[in-house]
């Protein structure tokens, strides 16, 4: 656990599973996966026992450090020093009465035997020098007492002391570091608005750290201008088509992946003809097109009139800064925040909200042409981030096995179950289907707060297919950082490579996707994503522009020129695939919610016991009951401890005892080996609504 270094595996964040009698895999979510082959079938299960009891046992190691840490952190010292010096002075004052004792009779055993040797009445004489000495005697353990006692006090102590002094040190370097960029940023901009003035001048863009993210603009702007629809690309060349995951982890799904790439090949797009350029997209999602069997009952339910809005956030002013300034450097996932900083939504409801513009996905199981098919993946891929440009409040952490259903078949066509399928890592599965298509993915992420920013990087896998064609397409998330985090108002940017990889009847179609990263020293339009949709003989036939805040344009590629090296691809009109829809205006009171996520937590009857519209500390700050929320968490939270400890002893038993003990088990997803590799990945069983039309909840853990 304290001696990692690159490519191992965090022991407590481990995925252990097994494959077969004798092969078990050990991955940390998505990027390391490690296959192990044992000679026999309880050589295998002894080693997986001992991982996963040497994995509980580096939680509870790691959870003691982190309470330790929190404990000396939070301490006042003040307080701490004076009465430790309290305790040190009370130590020292019985130290110098046991000298002065010491000394006292120390004279008088010197002054007895001094008597002793003058020779009259010599057993009176031994006897005064005996009590003498017994004196002297006592009064020196009583010394050696008092030091001891002394220096266990001093050797305690000095052991947090060293800590905190330790703390301090490192809080000072972070601060230190942080005021020497924000000095480094202040001359830039200063240089910037120099420059802005000189006509002839021109900055570049950036891609030093220290250069690249300012205040963001509100709003992004339309990409229709001649200048803006033209752009050059740089492609990575990839040989390895068919292993989706290497290839992908190759690339990487932030803005760090993009020096793996060895080789890139350069492309210029150029719109041909713009005059009517943006054209909308007007596929109707109705048409007579058959809905999956599925789904098609449903569409002669009434439709329920749902809330446009929640409470307004109250306003409790909290320091950001003082809470999270002991964070730096650690996963965000497992510290414990208060409701102040969160926003009345789980992670399993935000992660629903990458369905508001699943009318992308109807206008995609309508395209005849794959390409075009996956150009509109693409924009749907896109929207899901659409709501990060002004949300800056935090979701509530999923407890284990707590689950979110929303069914807006009636009015949306989809409708989409999601469960918290693993605590250590945190990790969320979700299944959702929709006319002509089904989408999943299973999501888990790594988070750090590096001082002026915080960046969520996810590392699991989602995908999309659709039925009637067998098409099938797989990405993983972009890298999202919160900034300012110490000064000014905070803001999201997203950025990194997109890598959409075909699969099945679709396979070798790939979409290659780049979010450039905020920068002040660019002419560009910001939060702009550029990409292209290439073909299995990785020619490029569709071409993805726009901004993730705003809107995407495609458009077909008409016609190519220049060298094979360098291409030049000419494109016809460009079509907006996706608009984002403004949340109200006085959504800024309440957590700048758009009118589905308004919806998300309004209460539904016959839902899960376990589902996120029930989980009470959610359910207090929505209705602005901020410090009884606050409390509910707590305990929501030692409960979920308190269980986990339980199932840690019942293992240890087990292993004791030379049995197998069962892990943890979803009740909606199972565990199943992945088409092509051995990697385990939950899946959907399938028997979620058919429990909901029953009632049946037998299976449903009593977690709140």
């Amino acid at each position: 656990m304290s001696h990692t270094c690159r490519g191992t595996i965090s022991l407590h964040g481990a995925l252990i599973h097994t494959v077969d009698s004798c092969t078990f895999v050990i991955s940390n979510g998505g990027t390391q996966t490690f296959h192990i082959k044992a000679a026999n079938e309880v050589e295998r299960q002894s080693w997986v026992t001992a991982l996963e009891l040497a994995k509980a046992k580096a939680i509870r190691a790691m959870e003691s450090d982190e309470e330790e840490e929190d404990n000396t952190a939070n301490t006042i010292p003040s307080e701490e020093l004076n009465l430790v010096v309290r305790e040190l002075t009370v130590r020292l004052e019985n130290l110098k009465t046991c000298y002065d004792l010491i000394t006292k009779h120390g004279t008088a055993l010197q002054r007895a035997l001094s008597e002793l040797e003058s020779g009259d009445d010599l057993a009176n004489k031994t006897k005064i020098v005996s009590e003498r000495a017994t004196l002297f005697r006592i009064s020196s353990n009583a010394m050696i007492n008092a030091c001891s006692d002394y220096l266990q006090t001093a050797q305690t102590q000095g052991h947090k002391w060293s800590k905190m002094l330790q703390h301090e040190r490192d809080q000072k370097l972070h601060l230190e570091e942080m005021v020497e960029q924000l000095a480094r940023q202040h001359s830039h901009l200063e240089q910037a608005a120099a420059n802005r003035h000189r006509p002839n001048v021109t900055a570049s863009a950036s891609d030093d750290e220290d250069n690249e993210f300012y205040d963001a603009q509100e709003e992004g702007g339309s990409v229709a201008s001649q200048e803006e629809s033209s752009f050059i690309l740089n492609i990575p060349v990839s040989t390895h088509h068919n292993h989706r995951r290497s290839s992908i982890d190759a690339t990487g799904s932030s803005s760090e992946g993009e020096e793996g790439n060895s080789e890139t090949q350069q492309v210029l797009v150029v719109a041909e003809n713009l005059d009517n350029m943006d054209v909308t997209d007007r596929i109707s999602v109705h048409s007579s097109q058959a809905l999956t069997p599925t789904l098609a009952a449903s569409q002669s339910k009434v439709v329920r009139k749902r809330r446009t809005r929640v409470a307004d956030k109250p306003n409790y002013p909290l320091n950001l800064w003082s809470i999270i300034k002991n964070c730096i450097g650690k996963d965000l996932s497992k510290i414990p925040m208060p409701v102040n900083f969160n926003e009345p939504l789980s992670m399993l409801q935000r992660l629903t909200e990458d369905f508001e513009y699943a009318e992308i996905l109807d206008k995609a199981a309508q395209a005849k042409d794959t390409c075009e098919q996956l150009a509109y993946v693409t924009a749907f891929t896109v929207s899901s981030y659409s709501t990060t440009s002004n949300r800056t409040g935090k979701p509530f952490n999923p407890l284990l096995g707590e689950t979110y259903e929303c069914d807006r078949t009636d009015d949306l066509g989809w409708r989409c179950i999601n469960e918290q399928v693993s605590h250590h890592p945190p990790m969320a599965a979700q299944y959702c289907e929709g006319r002509g298509w089904r989408c999943w993915q299973e999501f888990t992420m790594t988070s750090k707060f590096r001082g002026k920013y915080i960046q969520i990087v996810p590392l699991g896998y989602a995908h999309v297919e659709f039925p009637a064609t067998g098409n099938r397409y797989t990405w993983r998330k972009v890298t999202t950082t919160v900034h300012n985090i110490i000064v000014g108002k905070l803001w999201v940017d997203n950025h990194g490579d997109m890598e959409i990889f075909g699969e099945r009847n679709a396979k070798g179609v790939k979409c290659h996707l780049k979010y450039l990263p905020y920068s002040y020293f660019t002419r560009d339009t910001q939060r702009r994503v550029k990409g292209v949709v290439m073909d299995s003989a990785n020619q490029v036939k569709w071409v993805i522009n726009g901004t993730w805040d705003s809107k995407i344009e495609i458009a077909p590629v008409t016609s190519t020129s220049g060298s094979t090296e360098n291409p030049v691809y000419k494109t016809g009109n460009y079509k907006t695939a996706w608009t984002r829809t403004l949340p109200p205006p006085d959504s800024d009171k309440y957590y700048n919610f758009t009118l589905l996520a308004c919806q998300l937590n309004e209460p539904e009857p016959n839902v899960a016991p376990t589902d996120s519209r029930l989980r009470p500390d959610q359910r207090l700050m929505e209705e602005g009951k901020w410090n009884e929320s606050n409390q509910e968490k707590l305990r929501l939270e030692e409960g979920q401890r308190a269980r986990r400890r339980q199932r840690e002893a019942e293992a240890e038993q087990a292993a004791a005892e030379g049995r197998p003990y069962p892990p943890y088990e979803p009740i909606w997803f199972s565990k199943e080996k992945e088409q092509g590799t051995d990697n385990l990945v939950h899946v959907y069983k399938g028997t979620y609504w058919d429990a909901k039309s029953k009632q049946d909840w037998s299976k449903s853990p009593s977690i709140f």
